[in-house]
This record gives structure tokens, sequence and C-alpha cells, in this order.
């Protein structure tokens, strides 16, 4: 079972920057890609951006194209959210995901971690 625990949430203002991190408790061999999914109150839950582990190809929501960087580092199977220019529209809890899937990129994600509240204040 891939456990994922995000940190680094946080109050910011706008303009302000944040920088989320999400780390697998196991071997991540299993899993194939990464994302960061985000939902705001009376939201769906909504795709943010995502990566595979082994890094490469990224793929961002549009509404954060620019502003948003993802990353990851594999030794540590850690998988980082640099956010920047922060909106207060960008409010939600931000949650990191995995998948097996290798030609699905913002659905069908396997394993979800708890979430971690971002607030963008205007």
């Amino acid at each position: 079972q891939v456990q994922l625990v995000e940190s680094g949430g946080g109050l910011v203002q706008a303009g302000g920057s944040l920088r989320l991190s999400c780390a697998a408790s196991e071997r991540t061999f299993s899993t194939y890609r990464v994302g960061w999914f985000r939902q705001a109150p009376g939201k769906e839950r909504e795709f943010v951006a995502a990566i595979p582990w082994s890094g490469g190809r990224t793929d961002y929501a549009d509404s954060v194209k620019g502003r948003f960087t993802i990353s990851t580092d594999y030794a540590k199977k850690t998988v980082y959210l640099q956010m920047n220019s922060l909106k207060p529209e960008d409010t939600a809890v931000y949650y990191c995901a995995a998948t097996k899937s290798y030609y699905e990129v913002q659905i069908n994600y396997d394993y979800w971690g708890q979430g971690t509240q971002v607030t963008v204040s205007s």
C-alpha cells in the first residue's frame, strides 16, 4: 500500500508563494505518475498538475500554468508543488495522488493523501 503524506500548506497573502511536499511511505515503482489536485469549499475536486515519478513531461491545469511548478525527487520518494503568484481563488485543500496508469494524467488515480489546506488572503 502506498501512503502519501502532504505538508507545506498554510495561510499566505495574495501574490505570495508556498511549496507543498508529498512524501510516499514506500517504494513507488508500483505507481507511474504522481499528481496534485485541489478542492475548494462547495466545488468539485479538480486536477492541478502531474508528473511521472521519474520526471519528464509535466501537465498543468490552465488556471495554474506559469505560476505553479511540479517536480519530483525520486530518491526521496517526494513530489513538490511550488506555487507562486498565489490568488484567493487558489484557496483549497490540496491533495497528492498517485496512479499506476501510464496513459491517464487527470483521472483514475489509485492512491490519495489526506490533504493540506492552502488559504490565500486578498
